[in-house]
Protein backbone atom coordinates (compact mmCIF):
# COMPACT_ATOMS: atom_id res chain seq x y z
CA UNK A 1 0.00 0.00 0.00
CA UNK A 2 1.47 3.54 -1.13
CA UNK A 3 1.62 6.31 1.58
CA UNK A 4 0.08 9.34 -0.05
CA UNK A 5 1.38 12.64 0.44
CA UNK A 6 -0.78 16.39 -1.32
CA UNK A 7 0.54 19.75 -1.40
CA UNK A 8 -2.50 22.34 -1.70
CA UNK A 9 -2.27 26.04 -1.46
CA UNK A 10 -3.35 29.02 -3.25
CA UNK A 11 -1.25 29.76 -6.51
CA UNK A 12 1.77 31.70 -5.77
CA UNK A 13 2.37 29.82 -2.67
CA UNK A 14 5.12 27.77 -4.08
CA UNK A 15 2.70 25.05 -3.37
CA UNK A 16 4.36 23.11 -6.70
CA UNK A 17 8.20 24.03 -5.55
CA UNK A 18 7.70 22.16 -2.25
CA UNK A 19 5.39 19.28 -3.91
CA UNK A 20 8.78 19.25 -6.24
CA UNK A 21 11.37 19.18 -3.00
CA UNK A 22 9.79 16.52 -1.64
CA UNK A 23 9.90 14.32 -4.57
CA UNK A 24 13.61 15.27 -5.06
CA UNK A 25 14.02 13.94 -1.30
CA UNK A 26 12.48 10.50 -2.31
CA UNK A 27 14.49 9.74 -4.89
CA UNK A 28 17.39 10.86 -3.44
CA UNK A 29 17.19 9.30 -0.14
CA UNK A 30 16.13 6.02 -1.93
CA UNK A 31 12.44 5.85 -0.18
CA UNK A 32 10.96 4.26 -2.86
CA UNK A 33 9.03 4.24 -6.31
CA UNK A 34 7.49 7.49 -6.71
CA UNK A 35 4.12 8.40 -8.99
CA UNK A 36 3.61 12.24 -9.37
CA UNK A 37 0.19 13.40 -10.02
CA UNK A 38 -0.23 16.88 -10.85
CA UNK A 39 -3.96 17.53 -10.12
CA UNK A 40 -3.67 21.61 -10.11
CA UNK A 41 -5.69 22.47 -13.23
CA UNK A 42 -3.16 25.38 -13.46
CA UNK A 43 -0.69 22.44 -13.80
CA UNK A 44 3.03 22.98 -14.38
CA UNK A 45 4.43 20.50 -11.96
CA UNK A 46 6.05 18.85 -14.95
CA UNK A 47 7.77 21.79 -15.76
CA UNK A 48 9.71 21.94 -12.32
CA UNK A 49 10.24 18.43 -12.47
CA UNK A 50 11.91 18.49 -16.04
CA UNK A 51 9.57 16.19 -17.20
CA UNK A 52 7.55 16.55 -21.19
CA UNK A 53 3.72 15.66 -21.30
CA UNK A 54 2.38 14.87 -24.20
CA UNK A 55 -1.27 14.94 -22.82
CA UNK A 56 -3.57 14.78 -19.82
CA UNK A 57 -6.68 12.98 -18.15
CA UNK A 58 -8.73 15.53 -18.53
CA UNK A 59 -7.84 16.30 -22.80
CA UNK A 60 -8.03 12.22 -22.85
CA UNK A 61 -11.56 11.74 -21.24
CA UNK A 62 -13.24 14.23 -23.04
CA UNK A 63 -12.33 12.00 -26.59
CA UNK A 64 -14.11 9.25 -24.97
CA UNK A 65 -17.05 11.35 -25.05
CA UNK A 66 -17.87 10.49 -28.52
CA UNK A 67 -19.47 6.85 -28.78
CA UNK A 68 -17.88 6.86 -32.46
CA UNK A 69 -14.15 7.08 -30.85
CA UNK A 70 -14.13 4.01 -29.11
CA UNK A 71 -12.64 1.09 -31.65
CA UNK A 72 -15.01 -1.66 -33.01
CA UNK A 73 -14.77 -5.06 -31.15
CA UNK A 74 -13.62 -3.02 -27.63
CA UNK A 75 -15.46 -1.94 -24.62
CA UNK A 76 -15.96 1.44 -23.90
CA UNK A 77 -14.35 0.81 -20.50
CA UNK A 78 -11.01 -0.71 -22.12
CA UNK A 79 -11.23 2.48 -24.04
CA UNK A 80 -10.66 4.85 -21.48
CA UNK A 81 -8.18 2.73 -20.06
CA UNK A 82 -6.21 2.54 -23.10
CA UNK A 83 -6.25 6.14 -23.10
CA UNK A 84 -5.53 6.63 -19.21
CA UNK A 85 -2.44 4.79 -19.62
CA UNK A 86 -1.43 6.66 -22.64
CA UNK A 87 -1.12 9.44 -19.87
CA UNK A 88 1.53 8.28 -17.99
CA UNK A 89 4.64 10.17 -18.06
CA UNK A 90 7.67 7.17 -17.18
CA UNK A 91 10.80 7.53 -16.22
CA UNK A 92 13.89 5.45 -14.48
CA UNK A 93 13.33 7.01 -11.18
CA UNK A 94 9.55 8.90 -11.33
CA UNK A 95 6.76 8.15 -12.94
CA UNK A 96 3.84 11.16 -13.78
CA UNK A 97 0.12 11.93 -14.13
CA UNK A 98 -1.32 15.19 -15.44
CA UNK A 99 -5.01 15.65 -14.60
CA UNK A 100 -5.31 18.95 -16.23
CA UNK A 101 -7.95 21.36 -16.72
CA UNK A 102 -11.55 20.99 -15.74
CA UNK A 103 -14.09 18.66 -17.81
CA UNK A 104 -16.52 20.27 -19.86
CA UNK A 105 -20.10 20.35 -20.02
CA UNK A 106 -21.61 16.51 -19.52
CA UNK A 107 -21.97 14.08 -17.16
CA UNK A 108 -18.16 12.10 -16.57
CA UNK A 109 -19.63 10.17 -13.89
CA UNK A 110 -18.69 6.80 -15.50
CA UNK A 111 -15.45 8.17 -16.84
CA UNK A 112 -14.41 9.17 -13.30
CA UNK A 113 -15.23 6.20 -11.76
CA UNK A 114 -13.21 4.05 -14.00
CA UNK A 115 -10.20 7.05 -13.28
CA UNK A 116 -10.84 6.30 -9.55
CA UNK A 117 -10.43 2.55 -9.82
CA UNK A 118 -7.14 3.14 -12.71
CA UNK A 119 -5.88 5.36 -9.85
CA UNK A 120 -6.11 2.87 -7.38
CA UNK A 121 -4.49 0.10 -9.29
CA UNK A 122 -1.87 2.04 -10.82
CA UNK A 123 -0.76 3.47 -7.23
CA UNK A 124 -0.38 0.01 -5.85
CA UNK A 125 2.32 -0.55 -7.72
CA UNK A 126 4.35 2.57 -6.08
CA UNK A 127 5.90 3.20 -2.67
CA UNK A 128 4.57 6.70 -2.88
CA UNK A 129 1.71 9.36 -4.62
CA UNK A 130 2.86 12.68 -4.17
CA UNK A 131 0.41 14.58 -5.56
CA UNK A 132 0.09 18.40 -6.25
CA UNK A 133 -3.56 19.09 -5.20
CA UNK A 134 -5.35 22.28 -5.85
CA UNK A 135 -6.43 24.50 -3.17
CA UNK A 136 -10.58 23.35 -3.31
CA UNK A 137 -9.03 19.87 -2.84
CA UNK A 138 -11.49 18.27 -5.30
CA UNK A 139 -10.08 15.05 -6.41
CA UNK A 140 -9.85 14.49 -2.45
CA UNK A 141 -13.49 15.08 -1.51
CA UNK A 142 -14.69 13.30 -4.50
CA UNK A 143 -11.58 10.24 -3.49
CA UNK A 144 -10.63 10.17 -7.13
CA UNK A 145 -7.43 10.34 -4.55
CA UNK A 146 -8.14 7.50 -2.59
CA UNK A 147 -6.74 8.50 0.97
CA UNK A 148 -3.85 11.08 1.50
CA UNK A 149 -1.61 9.95 4.88
CA UNK A 150 0.26 13.54 4.61
CA UNK A 151 -1.42 16.66 3.58
CA UNK A 152 0.82 20.13 3.46
CA UNK A 153 -0.80 22.96 3.55
CA UNK A 154 0.95 26.04 2.31
CA UNK A 155 0.93 29.76 2.48
CA UNK A 156 3.78 32.09 2.09
CA UNK A 157 4.66 34.64 4.46
CA UNK A 158 1.89 36.32 3.79
CA UNK A 159 -1.10 36.99 6.17
CA UNK A 160 -3.34 36.44 3.08
CA UNK A 161 -2.08 33.67 2.30
CA UNK A 162 -2.01 31.73 5.77
CA UNK A 163 -5.75 32.79 5.97
CA UNK A 164 -6.46 30.84 2.72
CA UNK A 165 -4.82 27.91 4.13
CA UNK A 166 -6.61 28.19 7.20
CA UNK A 167 -10.12 28.11 4.84
CA UNK A 168 -8.22 25.14 3.25
CA UNK A 169 -8.51 23.46 6.64
CA UNK A 170 -11.83 24.03 6.92
CA UNK A 171 -12.24 22.25 3.53
CA UNK A 172 -10.20 19.55 4.91
CA UNK A 173 -12.39 19.28 7.84
CA UNK A 174 -15.68 18.44 5.86
CA UNK A 175 -13.49 15.47 4.34
CA UNK A 176 -13.43 13.45 7.41
CA UNK A 177 -11.03 10.58 7.80
CA UNK A 178 -9.79 11.10 3.83
CA UNK A 179 -6.58 13.15 5.63
CA UNK A 180 -4.49 11.19 8.50
CA UNK A 181 -2.47 14.27 9.39
CA UNK A 182 -2.33 18.03 8.03
CA UNK A 183 0.64 20.24 8.46
CA UNK A 184 1.29 24.06 8.03
CA UNK A 185 3.90 25.43 6.04
CA UNK A 186 5.39 28.90 5.40
CA UNK A 187 7.15 29.42 2.41
CA UNK A 188 9.34 32.62 1.38
CA UNK A 189 10.33 33.66 5.05
CA UNK A 190 12.71 36.04 6.21
CA UNK A 191 14.37 36.23 9.70
CA UNK A 192 11.27 37.59 11.49
CA UNK A 193 8.39 36.21 9.49
CA UNK A 194 6.94 33.46 11.57
CA UNK A 195 6.92 35.98 14.61
CA UNK A 196 4.95 38.39 12.78
CA UNK A 197 2.68 36.00 11.57
CA UNK A 198 2.08 33.97 14.84
CA UNK A 199 -1.54 34.76 15.89
CA UNK A 200 -2.44 34.05 11.95
CA UNK A 201 -0.78 30.88 12.18
CA UNK A 202 -2.69 29.83 15.47
CA UNK A 203 -5.48 31.13 14.13
CA UNK A 204 -5.96 28.56 11.05
CA UNK A 205 -5.86 25.28 13.11
CA UNK A 206 -3.58 24.17 11.76
CA UNK A 207 -0.04 22.59 13.11
CA UNK A 208 2.94 24.50 12.08
CA UNK A 209 5.65 21.83 11.12
CA UNK A 210 8.12 24.65 9.40
CA UNK A 211 9.04 27.06 7.19
CA UNK A 212 10.92 27.28 3.56
CA UNK A 213 12.85 30.22 4.13
CA UNK A 214 12.90 32.43 0.71
CA UNK A 215 15.53 31.79 -1.72
CA UNK A 216 16.82 33.68 -4.36
CA UNK A 217 17.90 30.66 -6.35
CA UNK A 218 14.51 29.09 -6.84
CA UNK A 219 13.13 32.72 -8.42
CA UNK A 220 16.56 32.02 -11.14
CA UNK A 221 15.73 29.19 -11.88
CA UNK A 222 12.11 29.87 -12.17
CA UNK A 223 12.91 33.40 -15.10
CA UNK A 224 15.19 30.62 -16.79
CA UNK A 225 12.86 28.14 -16.78
CA UNK A 226 15.39 25.54 -15.26
CA UNK A 227 13.97 22.71 -13.17
CA UNK A 228 13.45 23.18 -9.45
CA UNK A 229 14.64 19.29 -9.61
CA UNK A 230 18.10 20.37 -10.19
CA UNK A 231 18.76 22.77 -7.10
CA UNK A 232 21.63 21.77 -5.80
CA UNK A 233 21.80 19.40 -2.55
CA UNK A 234 23.34 22.61 -0.36
CA UNK A 235 20.39 24.71 -1.33
CA UNK A 236 18.30 26.12 2.03
CA UNK A 237 15.28 25.19 0.33
CA UNK A 238 16.26 22.01 -0.35
CA UNK A 239 17.27 21.43 2.82
CA UNK A 240 14.42 22.76 5.00
CA UNK A 241 12.04 20.44 3.36
CA UNK A 242 14.48 17.66 4.11
CA UNK A 243 14.27 18.70 7.55
CA UNK A 244 10.25 18.35 7.75
CA UNK A 245 10.19 15.19 5.70
CA UNK A 246 13.03 13.58 8.33
CA UNK A 247 10.75 15.19 11.27
CA UNK A 248 7.52 13.39 9.78
CA UNK A 249 9.60 10.36 8.97
CA UNK A 250 8.94 10.03 5.66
Amino acid sequence: MPKYIAVAGKGGTGKTTFASLIIKYLIQNNKGTVLAVDADPNANLSEVLGMEVTTTISELLEQTKDPKSVPVGMSKEVFIEYKLQQSLVETKNLDLLVMGNPQGAGCYCYANDLLRKYLERLSSGYDYVVVDTEAGLEHISRRTIPQVDWLFVISDASARGVRSAGRIHELVQSLGSAVKSELLIVTKTKKDSLANLEDEITATGIALIGDIPYDESIATYDEEGKPLFELPNNNAAVNAAKEILVKESI
